[in-house]
């Protein structure tokens, strides 16, 4: 007798959690170093390691596409991407080492453009200078994980990033809280981390594919594996993660320069908008468990050719997202008395921070459409389509409302990002119903159903019930 096949729902929800779970772990981590930095007797520290983070993550993860791109080639390739993997890895070995070459003599530079106080400064360098040392080891990391969830092993991840993070929080508590260290015992933490974290990805790959390093030893024999034998597979590579990369840096030049006006407004909305920034990262963080498993059903939909496979992952993956983004809502609604105070007694910085609270709980169910929409079009490898939105909410929109809300101080800047997200999504959905109604998402010269769109969807789409979708794993075919 057959074992039933599991439901959409069933398969959305188990790449899913495990992503959650290991995606709260990474602002969970930024959250820690905040409540304990946010304790010391001056802010100083709290606001030189929230820019020297802010700094880190915009050159970090400008090559997020690492992560993207692997994941994307990956579930599309059918035949388990040990070739992508291993050109990934050396890419962001190579990367991230010229990385720490070039910016290492430019932190100075780069703190003043962050408008950091003569107080903050000095601290936010030393942060970065630690934190450049594995630099290459953090970019390695990315293609690693890229290479599980494409894989649809999305316990991975969970193992690799829980014990890294574990390994960050026990040292943060050491570094500074025992032994006094400050910013540099934050950093100091955190390349422990990223080396354990690349240790547990090399161990990992085994429990994957016992094969996989024949695999990986058999591509690197291959006369023809270098782009200088074959170039075709490395300018695929370089076409979707130049245009990842681009969309990746407008993503952050808007989180960075919104954290350097908050700092332009002294040490204590700094301060606060680090703590409404790390809540903001969480419910992100989170959401994207949903963006991460539609970005490998979507790729496997593609690999499969099936149009059925690939609408039933969007309207599945987009209730269950669309769920979670209404109840963090209601979490950070009626919880606004008790989080406060977790990150910081110091009552200028909680004040500063309540004026803008309400903002933050507003964008939950703004920003989830945007990270969806993210994981249809990554699983699908349309970053071209990425890129362009997020040209259009950065500098169309998201500029030029902070240029004429100047005078709302720390609500012009809150309510910048409010539209950016709005304008993120709403780009999104337009190139989505494009392809949707005119363009097969998995089939060259097949017309998609109109139906698939995802709103219409969760309002028509006819499911057993409970909103599961039967579908075969094998195939993709609706049973």
């Amino acid at each position: 007798m057959s074992q039933p096949q599991p439901t959409m729902n069933s398969r959305v929800w188990n790449l899913a959690w495990p992503m959650i779970l290991s995606n709260i772990s990474v602002p969970l981590l930024g959250a820690v170093d905040t409540a304990i930095l946010g304790h010391l007797p001056s802010p100083v520290y709290l606001s030189g390691v929230a820019i020297g983070a802010s700094v880190m993550s915009m050159l970090l993860w400008a090559f997020g596409f690492l992560r993207m791109g692997t994941t994307g080639l990956v579930a599309r390739s059918g035949d388990g991407g040990a070739d992508w993997l291993l050109r990934a890895v050396l890419s962001g070995l190579l990367l991230g080492l010229l990385l720490a070459i070039i910016a290492s003599p430019l932190l100075e530079v780069i703190v003043q453009w962050m408008n950091a106080s003569p107080q903050a400064a000095p601290h936010a360098a030393a942060y970065l200078q630690i934190r450049l040392l594995s630099a290459p080891l953090a970019l390695a990391n990315f293609a690693l994980l890229g290479f599980f969830i494409g894989r649809q092993d999305s316990r991975a991840p969970l193992f690799i990033l829980l014990a890294a993070n574990a390994l960050n929080i026990v040292l943060d508590l050491v570094f500074i809280a025992g032994l006094g260290l400050g910013a540099e015992g934050a950093a100091m933490a955190s390349v422990c981390a990223d080396v354990c974290a690349f240790a547990c990805g090399l161990l990992r790959l085994r429990r994957v594919d016992a094969d996989i390093w024949k695999n990986i030893s058999r591509q690197l024999q291959r006369t023809d594996f270098f782009p200088h034998r074959s170039a075709a597979p490395w300018l695929e590579l370089a076409r979707i993660n130049g245009d990842l990369f681009v969309r990746t840096c407008l993503l952050l030049l808007t989180l960075t320069f919104f954290t350097a006006q908050g700092a332009a407004q002294g040490d204590a909305v700094l301060a606060a908008n680090a703590i409404l920034l790390q809540l903001l990262m969480m419910t992100s963080y989170a959401l994207d468990g949903f963006a991460h498993a539609t970005e490998a059903l979507v790729g496997e939909s593609v690999a499969k050719k099936s149009p059925h496979l690939f609408h039933a992952t969007v309207r599945s993956a987009g209730i269950w997202a669309l769920g979670s983004a209404a109840v963090i809502t209601l979490v950070l609604i009626f919880g606004r008395p008790l989080i406060l105070p977790l990150f910081t007694d110091l009552n200028t910085v909680i004040a500063q921070a309540e004026r803008a609270y309400w903002w933050l709980c507003t964008l939950p169910l703004i920003a989830v459409w945007s990270y969806q929409l993210d994981g249809v079009f990554i699983g699908a490898g349309k970053s071209r389509e990425m890129r362009d939105s997020m040209f259009v909410a950065t500098v169309l929109v998201f500029f030029p409302v902070w240029w004429l809300t100047r005078g709302w101080g720390n609500h012009g800047v809150w309510f910048s990002l409010f539209l950016w997200f709005v304008s993120r999504s709403l780009g999104l959905a337009v190139y989505y119903r494009y392809y949707t109604l005119k363009v097969s998402w998995v089939v060259p010269g097949q017309q998609s159903h109109p139906s698939s769109f995802v709103v219409s969807s969760i309002a028509t789409s006819q499911i057993n019930g409970k909103g599961d979708t039967a579908v075969d794993v094998r195939s993709g075919s609706d049973v």
